[in-house]
């Protein structure tokens, strides 16, 4: 006889359910994008808005779509969760295989239970490879004939910085250094020890990029928040959702601008010298709130997290809340949209590509988990004049989610390689492209 017995969804199931039926948005397109973009009411939900693209990777012979004038190839294939990205003076390029470190006290709780699945969904739950690779295109032709461990046993690694003859590279819980000399394609030598940086068992956001001081004597590294809007505690969040300046000497930090949600992407403005990062804004409050952004870091500024979002605009979430912060509170430069996940920063300097591209931003925007229609999945160029940002982000690389919803690749960091191309980390289709103008 068959079964004709109920069978009870799992509770991840029918949150995911339910949550699918969430709020849509309805801004027109691109009113959150740009200098003064749209900052609407928020919308409360008891569950949240779940709407992610799952993880399939690309098909023989597939890759994303470059706009007009630009052509993208594979740099390199077979990679295993590419997520960040760094060119050496010679032209070899650094990419840190990486993924999240366990973290147990993160996945507690029901809400912790199904954001682990969501995770997974979207491709983000692979375990961590914990290396970087070197890639060399040795005859010129944009391929990478050499793939080669370079470094290994790290803690998932993600940032990278060449200061004269040593390396620093920041794992999830401290940057360390090793000694580099130009060509050699493997470092051995053990970690040196620079400075600690906030990790453990909670380690919400994990990822910490750095880049070094024109100087050399400063790096300076990003510390995302250890939750969305500090639910988890206030004294959780020590050292976090900040930008953290370290002396290379000492191995002394401080907390050079805080507020900061989870900056990822960091670079120095060619002509101005000042110091640009991507931020990931807070959650669960609509398909159109909060715009992730791109903004100049003023040391000593604090950018609102928890307590304010976009400047002044209060969280009624936090408690307590804290007026005196929100007045401080600065406005980001710049709205890359809600929920795009912005992650990779580059300005350009190359001479390869068009005029149209010269001393502009170029952002990897990972995708949206949180917001229906999705957002980001692709690569954008935001426009600059006179060291500020001068109009609305150009979609330079496309196609990352086919037809049916699926996410093809997902990108995360950029670089501009030697020659001036623009290569892109994507750890969903396990490649790095290489952008060049179209012949």
């Amino acid at each position: 006889m068959p079964d004709h017995t109920p069978r009870r969804l799992p509770a991840y199931v029918l949150l995911l359910l339910l949550a699918a039926c969430g709020d849509k948005s309805t801004l027109p397109v691109g009113a959150d994008v740009g200098l003064t973009p749209t900052i609407k009411a928020p919308v409360k939900r008891l569950i949240p808005t779940v709407d992610i693209a799952p993880a399939r990777g690309w098909p023989a012979g597939g890759k994303p779509t470059a706009a007009p004038g630009l052509a993208v190839n594979a740099f390199a294939s077979g990679l295993d969760h590419p997520r960040w990205l760094y060119v050496l003076p010679n032209g070899d390029v650094l990419v840190a295989e990486t993924n999240a470190p366990e973290r147990p006290e993160d996945k507690k709780g029901i809400k912790g239970y199904v954001m682990g699945k969501v995770m997974a969904k979207a491709g983000a739950a692979v375990p961590s490879a914990n290396r970087i690779t070197l890639l060399r295109d040795r005859d010129g032709d944009g391929v990478a004939e050499v793939k080669q461990v370079f470094l290994q046993g790290l803690n998932s690694p993600f940032g990278m910085a060449l200061v004269g003859d040593t390396l620093y590279v920041a794992n999830t819980d401290g940057i360390v250094r090793f000694p580099y000399r130009a060509g050699e394609l493997e470092i051995t030598a053990p970690p040196q020890p620079v400075a600690a940086l906030p990790g453990g068992p909670l380690n919400h956001h994990w990822t910490k990029n750095i880049i070094a001081s024109p100087d050399g004597r400063k790096l300076y590294a990003t510390s995302g928040s250890n939750s969305n809007v500090a639910e988890n505690g206030i004294e959780q969040e020590v050292d976090r959702a900040a930008i953290l300046e370290v002396d290379i000497a000492t191995g002394a930090t401080r907390v050079y601008a805080s507020g900061l949600r989870n900056p990822n992407g960091l670079a120095w403005h060619p002509q101005t010298g000042a110091l640009w990062t991507v931020v990931n804004e807070r959650d669960e409050l609509g398909s159109d709130l909060v715009p992730d952004y791109l903004t100049s870091v003023k040391e000593g500024a604090f950018y609102g997290w928890p307590y304010s979002y976009y400047g002044q605009h209060v969280d009624e979430r936090v408690k307590p809340p804290r007026p005196d912060l929100v007045a401080k509170a600065v406005a980001p430069d710049y709205a890359l949209g809600a929920h795009v996940a912005a992650l990779g920063l580059a300005f350009y300097t190359g001479k390869l590509l068009p005029e149209q591209y010269a001393g502009g931003a170029f952002i990897g925007q990972h995708g949206s988990w949180n917001r229906t229609p999705l957002s980001g999945y692709n690569v954008v160029a935001v426009p600059f004049r006179d060291g500020r940002p001068s109009g609305k982000p150009v979609e330079v690389l496309s196609g990352f989610v086919d037809k049916n919803g699926d996410a093809l690749g997902r990108p995360v960091g950029v670089a501009v390689d030697k020659p001036g191309a623009v290569l892109v980390a994507d750890d969903v289709g396990n490649v790095i492209w290489r952008i060049t103008p179209s012949r």
